[in-house]
């Protein structure tokens, strides 16, 4: 299979544009290209579509390529607009194309731009290489309100245009068959390192979890993705001992309801089971929120608790049924700022 191509994210074009524009703004020039730091500490370099002073500030545009992932907004221009404020602080403001949060439960307020709190860090560290004023960045992605209509994003209540996305800053080029077979390989490599218990997380926030709540080696956070059908099957056959399922209720709790592919686009959304669930164990009436997280927040704590320990069950029991008892199993589930929620199962071994 012939290599595929890394792209970088809608939120790695915005930090770009905006220390392009942050150059202008304190007298320097902007080159053909444009170096930001990632996440991960690895080092980017954007070419600019143009970079020049406005009658406020100065901006500066890139056009975002996703590589050879299927992504809807590659090819789309990311113009940022960076102008000078009082106070030290970064203020963002959503332009054409780029869309607001109007419903709860997301991981910003409503009402504010929705650029996720990932590019925001990637964006003030970008800025903050060039400049320790206060800035208010506008992001603009022409196009983006009706390309915006095929994504997820008018049923997350976020309304106007695109969200600007990207933890890592790089997006990562896939075919389902390379990325199934290259997870059912970390677990090989997991197992054959000594780990009879490993810890399957389905990304970034169960991993960050795993290692902020347990005492587990390298090799034992075992990334899933959404391919959760296949590995457990790869786990019984290869003879775990215990099985410990850590990540987001809004992923996990797909498996309870019997989709082990948790792809949005190959599963269905668990927010009205859990909804249903939760009015349920608690007596009260929860309006429709357009995320699981939403749901477990309009709670209070000792509520919460008690949901999510419930859910944490039925995933335990769906996981145990596929495993055909091969291996003592245990879930924890965490929110999208990898803070404990809950768990079912015991989980000395992982302490």
């Amino acid at each position: 299979m012939p290599r595929l191509n890394d792209g970088y994210t809608t939120g790695s074009c915005a930090a770009g544009a905006a220390k392009a524009a942050a150059l202008l703004l304190v007298g320097k020039q902007c080159g053909a290209e444009v170096r930001i730091a990632l996440p991960g500490g690895d080092c980017l370099s954007l070419p600019l579509l143009f970079a020049r002073r406005t009658e406020h500030g100065a901006e500066a545009a890139i056009r975002k390529d996703g590589g050879d992932d299927p992504d809807v907004t590659t090819g789309f221009t990311v113009i940022v607009e960076v102008q000078f404020v009082a106070g030290d602080e970064v203020e963002f403001c959503a332009g054409g194309g780029v869309g607001r949060v109007t419903l709860a439960g997301l991981s910003l307020p409503v009402g504010e731009a929705a650029i996720n709190p990932g590019p925001r860090r990637m964006i003030t560290a970008a800025l903050r290489e060039i400049t320790d004023r206060g800035c208010r960045v506008t992001v603009s992605i022409p196009g983006g309100n009706e390309i915006a209509k095929r994504t997820f994003n008018p049923r997350l209540g976020i309304v106007g245009g695109l969200s600007v996305l990207g933890t890592t800053g790089i997006v990562r080029a896939f075919s389902l068959e390379a990325m199934r077979s290259s997870l059912l390989c970390g677990l090989d490599v997991a197992v054959a390192g000594g780990i009879a218990d490993p810890v399957f997380v389905p990304g970034n926030i169960g991993a960050d979890a795993a290692r902020r709540y347990l005492k587990v080696k390298p090799l034992q956070i075992v990334e899933v993705g959404n391919e959760w059908g296949a590995m457990v099957d790869h786990a019984r056959q290869k003879g775990i001992v215990a099985l410990l399922a850590m990540g987001h209720p809004g992923k996990l709790v797909k498996l309870w309801l019997g989709d082990w592919d948790t792809h949005s686009s190959r599963s269905h959304t668990a927010v009205e089971p859990v909804r249903e669930m939760a009015m349920r164990l608690t007596g009260r009436e929860i309006p429709a929120l357009p995320t699981v997280e939403g749901i477990l927040m309009a709670l209070a704590p000792g509520q919460r608790t008690k949901v999510a320990e419930e859910l944490c069950s039925l995933i335990r029991v769906a996981i145990e049924e596929r495993m055909v008892a091969r291996c003592a199993v245990s879930v924890a589930l965490v929110n999208m700022a990898s803070e404990w929620l809950a768990s079912s199962g015991e989980l000395d071994r992982w302490r």
